[in-house]
């Protein structure tokens, strides 16, 4: 396949990445052999950080070389040397150096093609043009390639989408829009109707429900369960949490959590592998217990009743222990659901107003 260009950049806070990112990006891999793609952001935009921007990234393009960039990096990348990011106010030619020299001394080479949708990208391409030749005269002419600069074919913006990312989502790819998906968890004792719980909280919420893996493969192995196979239920659970929500509509209810699992490895074997302990600190936007105020109910793979409450008791003290906030919902479904739309309305005020 022959490229019109050997390496190619595309610049972008990309915050979140979107569409619009992605055409952009798209159309550099369709031209160059090679792309870098480089993203910073000063001060950082909500809900898009590094790590995610990381992520959205390597997940949609590990073929590309990419340099998401923070401070404490920038001071691993030129040792000995006060670097930082230039504030998203700084003049465009602080912000062109600041990009050649990344290119230059961390990409380690040079690029001949920029990649905007911007009026601005000539003088961009340019002003890296200059700096190149610089150090290298042999170095290839940098040419700007305008890509949709009218944005008729993908008419958005990050900051309409970070206004509400929930209207936006069309906008998003469903592993970036995953990142802004709400987890809810609900935990309780066995037979305290928690899947109950979770499967109508999905349908108040028209999105999906996480099921409950370790009940799945207890019954598949008949209730013989392996020291290793509850690492297994752990990380299968966060697996499925993760592909569910990308198909989920702004929550994503979750039927029980590695804390759980847990739970039942310390029961079982009196211990509990470094990894399963570490997945149990999993973060949720909230955590709802449901008391052991349903009528027990023996499916045929539950223990005694006794057990339930050993349960909850323990789930008490553990919340507290590590500091998660967390409701206690009592009675009918129904009236368990209501209690959990009042406490999520209620986050959702308090995020607003930070």
């Amino acid at each position: 396949m022959s490229f019109d260009f050997e390496c190619g950049l595309v610049v972008g806070k990309f915050a979140p990445l979107h569409r619009g990112h992605q055409y952009l990006i798209d159309t550099a891999l369709s031209q160059c052999r090679q792309v870098i793609l480089l993203s910073y952001s000063n001060p950082e935009l909500p809900g898009c950080a590094p790590e995610r921007r990381e992520a959205w990234l390597a997940r949609l393009y590990p073929q590309t070389t990419r340099l998401v960039v923070t401070n404490e990096r920038l001071a691993q990348w030129f040792p000995g040397q006060q670097r930082v990011i230039p504030p998203n106010s700084a003049t465009d030619d602080e912000h062109r150096e600041f990009t050649a020299e990344l290119i230059r001394h961390v990409a380690c080479r040079s690029v001949d093609a920029v990649f905007t949708s911007e009026s601005y990208g000539e003088g961009f391409a340019a002003c890296l043009d200059r700096y190149f030749r610089r150090f290298d005269p042999s170095a290839r002419p940098v040419r700007h390639v305008l890509v949709d600069e009218s944005r008729r074919s993908l008419p958005t913006s990050g900051t309409s989408i970070r206004a509400d990312v929930h209207a936006a989502r069309e906008w998003l790819h469903p592993a970036v829009y995953a990142s802004f998906v709400e987890r809810v968890v609900c935990l309780g004792g066995e037979s305290s109707g928690k899947s109950t719980l979770t499967e109508a909280l999905a349908r108040k919420f028209g999105t999906l429900h996480a099921p409950e893996f370790g009940r799945e493969l207890w019954v598949e192995r008949g209730g013989n369960l392996t020291f290793d196979d509850l690492l297994l239920i752990a990380q299968t659970q966060v697996t499925r949490e993760e592909r569910l929500a990308e198909q989920s509509n702004h929550y994503l209810f979750c039927d029980t959590s590695p804390l759980t699992t847990l739970f039942y490895c310390q029961d079982l074997f009196g211990r509990a592998a470094p990894e399963l302990t570490s997945l149990a600190g999993r973060e949720y936007l909230l955590t709802v217990l449901c008391a052991p105020d349903f009528e027990f109910v023996q499916d045929g793979t539950r223990r005694e009743s006794g057990f339930r409450l050993q349960q909850h008791d323990w789930y008490v003290r553990q919340l507290r222990q590590r500091g998660i906030r967390y409701i206690e919902v009592r009675g009918s479904v129904e009236s368990r659901v209501e209690q959990v739309v009042t406490e999520l309305r209620g986050v959702g005020a308090t995020r607003s107003d930070a």
